[in-house]
Parts: structure tokens; C-alpha cells; sequence
């Protein structure tokens, strides 16, 4: 062991109170709420991005294929079973949209129907069981609503409703079970949505057109790369468009909380580097008597430097290992028990959202010790211009 670590370890870690233990024990909690405030922050920020990225990719799929004019199109089953040979599509499925008045009892609602195939997941199901199984090219009269929708007319699982339609100046009227009530927390999404067979809009229409693909992606898969291929695959006048474009307000609004999250973790840097700076410089000047001292026997600067960067460096690491604790227990326990709620409808859930990713975690930790060490090589500079003499004389 070398002498200059056990000086380090003598002075930093001594039991009789002193000033010095005081600022060694003030500087290792701050590096410590630094650190956890940085984790904290990539924590809730991917989990928050993720979380309402989700939300609209289960809704409406991470891709969706259109006519480029807009028009409905013929379904083409060679081009969808295209899309399946691409080992990055999870499944895809064809909608059709139509704005309709639902009705029930004495109450009526304005909505948009969303028909899609009865074998399709139907996204954010909170009661009921869903969409029963169909028979061979048989038209499902069932409906899944919003749990907003349910709440707002009184509606309970297993009620019939009626649907209106408005097809060639003459009105259409269904009567469908509802199945199932769904909630996503998208307020845009649960007031103006209800799910329904994409045959009964079909039906009603009186042919097989769909407005479009919706394709579901698996999880890590590339949306950009995947949309260029499929791209590749569609007839002409067919194109291929992230959702991302569809709905650039809300994407833009999660892209707004990595600017967020690059402020507070460059904030929580500097109150870091401020304060292993001040520390470090108050220890050296404390322990002026000792430089002076240990000059004066023939220790070369280096030495010096050495016994302060290990001090420093017991104070960087115990305080980055706590604070690495800390932040991540307090996400653990966030993750496990949602004790922090949201306001629903303002954030689009109600449990704050946490994501750990362990390479984030192993960045904060080295990048925050290289900071930490090449902020303590400045006021290590200054012992050499330090008198022997003078340093004897100074207490």
C-alpha cells in the first residue's frame, strides 16, 4: 500500500471531529444527490417517453400505409402478407374510420368508428373480455367503447347501443353489444374512439375498400428502416408513413422532455464540479501546515498530489456509489409501487413512468468519476507554489 493512500485514508476517515471531516462528509453527500438526481432523471424521462410513445403506437400502430391521394383503397392480400415476411412487423391489419352518433337510451355522442379485423388486439382493454370469435366472413354486431365514453352516457358492459350512420343522404342505424370498454388515458383518443368490426363498415359502404394498414412493430425494431422497406414493397400510388408525421404535437411534446432532461443533468454537473472544487480546495488549505511540511522533507509535488486525489477520490466514489443507491432504489421502489401519481389528464398517465437503462447507469457512473477526476487536477496545481517555509508558519 502505498504511502501516500494511507495519508489519504488517515485524514479523510479520522474519528475525532474536525473541520475537515465536516466538508469531506457535506462534499460525498452532494456528489451523492447529484448523482441520484441524474439517474432519477434518465429514469423518468425514458420511462415517460416511452410510456406515451406506446400508448400511440398501440392505438394506431407504428406505421400505416396509405393511398398517397388519401382515397380508400382495395385490400390486397399478397401485399399484406408482404408485410408479415419482414421479420421486424409483429402483425398488420387494415381499418377503416367513419364518423358516426352513438345513442343510448335518452343520451347521443358524436364519434368516430374505428373498424378493424375482429382477429386484431384491441389496445388498452379494461373490461370485458373483448370482441367474441367470429364465424367465417360473419359481421360481429359488438362494439368496444371508452371508459370516458361509458362514464359520460351511463353505459355498462354487455348494454345495447345504436350507431347512426349517414351513407348517401339516408341514415343507417346498428344496434351492437357492447363487448368491451377500453382506456388509453388519451383524452383526444378515449372521447372520440369506439372500436368496431371493420366488416360492418364495410357492409354499410357497400364494398371492401379500406382506409389503410395500420403495421405494429416488434419491440428494439427500427421504425425509419422498416418503414423505408416496406415502402419498397407496396404497389404504386401506396405509401408507407411513420406515425411519428400523423401525430408530430404529441411526439414533439416527448422530444421537448429530452431537451429537459440535458438541462437538469448539466446542472446537477456543474453543482458537482462547484462543489468537489470548493471541497478539495478547503481541505488543501486546511491541511497548508502538512504541505509545507512534507515539502520541507523532501516530498515532491507529485506526492502531494497523490495524497489529495486519493482523498478526493475516496470522497468521489463514495458519494457517486451512494448516490447510484439511492437513485436507483427510489426508482426501483417508483417502479414496483407507482406510489408518485400523475394528473391523467394532463400527462396522459396516471403512475410516473420509470425506465432504467444499464448503459445510461454505467455512463453516469464513469462519466461522472472522469469529470470528478480532471476537476481535481486544478486545485492540485496550486501546490506548487506553496513556500515550505511560509506553510510551516502558517498556523
Amino acid at each position: 500500500m502505498s504511502t501516500a493512500f494511507e495519508i489519504a485514508k488517515r485524514i479523510s476517515f479520522q474519528k475525532q471531529k474536525n473541520y475537515t471531516r465536516f466538508i469531506v462528509r457535506l462534499s460525498i453527500a452532494a456528489t451523492a444527490i447529484s448523482v441520484a438526481a441524474i439517474l432519477l432523471t434518465f429514469s423518468i424521462v425514458n420511462g415517460f417517453q416511452a410510456t406515451i410513445a406506446n400508448k400511440v403506437y398501440q392505438f394506431w400502430g407504428h406505421i400505416r400505409v396509405a393511398s398517397v391521394s388519401g382515397e380508400p383503397m382495395k385490400q390486397d392480400a399478397n401485399t399484406l402478407a408482404a408485410f408479415q415476411k419482414n421479420k421486424a412487423v409483429k402483425y398488420s391489419s387494415p381499418f377503416v374510420s367513419q364518423s358516426t352518433v352513438l345513442s343510448f337510451e335518452q343520451d347521443i355522442e358524436g364519434v368516430v368508428a374505428r373498424g378493424i379485423p375482429a382477429s386484431t388486439p384491441i389496445p388498452f382493454l379494461k373490461k370485458g373480455k373483448g370482441w367474441t370469435t367470429p364465424t367465417k366472413d360473419s359481421i360481429l354486431n359488438e362494439i368496444i367503447i371508452s371508459d370516458n365514453i361509458a362514464k359520460k352516457l351511463n353505459i355498462q358492459l354487455g348494454a345495447t347501443v345504436r350507431l347512426y350512420f349517414l351513407n348517401t343522404g339516408a341514415v343507417q342505424q346498428r344496434k351492437l353489444k357492447v363487448a368491451g370498454i377500453y382506456h388509453s388515458g388519451i383524452e383526444e383518443y378515449d372521447n372520440q374512439f369506439v372500436l368496431v368490426d371493420i366488416k360492418l363498415l364495410q357492409q354499410l359502404n357497400n364494398n371492401e375498400l379500406v382506409e389503410g394498414y395500420s403495421i405494429v412493430l416488434n419491440e428494439n425494431a427500427s421504425i425509419d428502416a422498416t418503414t423505408l422497406a416496406i415502402q419498397k414493397l407496396l404497389p404504386e400510388n401506396w405509401v408507407a408513413t411513420s406515425i411519428k408525421n400523423y401525430y408530430p404535437q404529441i411526439f414533439d411534446w416527448i422530444g421537448v422532455q429530452t431537451i429537459n432532461r440535458n438541462v437538469t443533468i448539466t446542472i446537477m454537473l456543474i453543482v458537482a464540479i462547484i462543489n468537489l472544487l470548493t471541497c478539495l480546495f478547503i481541505i488543501m488549505l486546511e491541511r497548508i501546515t502538512m504541505i509545507g511540511t512534507l515539502t520541507a522533507l523532501g516530498a515532491s509535488p507529485n506526492f502531494i498530489r497523490k495524497i489529495f486525489l486519493f482523498q478526493a477520490s475516496f470522497i468521489c466514489w463514495t458519494g457517486i456509489l451512494l448516490g447510484t443507491f439511492i437513485g436507483l432504489g427510489l426508482s426501483y421502489l417508483q417502479a414496483k409501487t407507482g406510489w408518485i401519481q400523475l394528473d391523467e389528464s394532463a400527462y396522459f398517465i396516471k403512475e410516473l413512468p420509470i425506465q432504467m437503462d444499464a448503459v445510461q447507469i454505467i455512463s453516469v457512473l464513469i462519466g461522472t468519476a472522469i469529470i470528478s477526476y480532471v476537476s481535481f487536477l486544478l486545485p492540485t496545481l496550486w501546490i506548487k507554489k506553496i513556500s515550505p517555509a511560509k506553510a510551516i508558519q502558517f498556523d
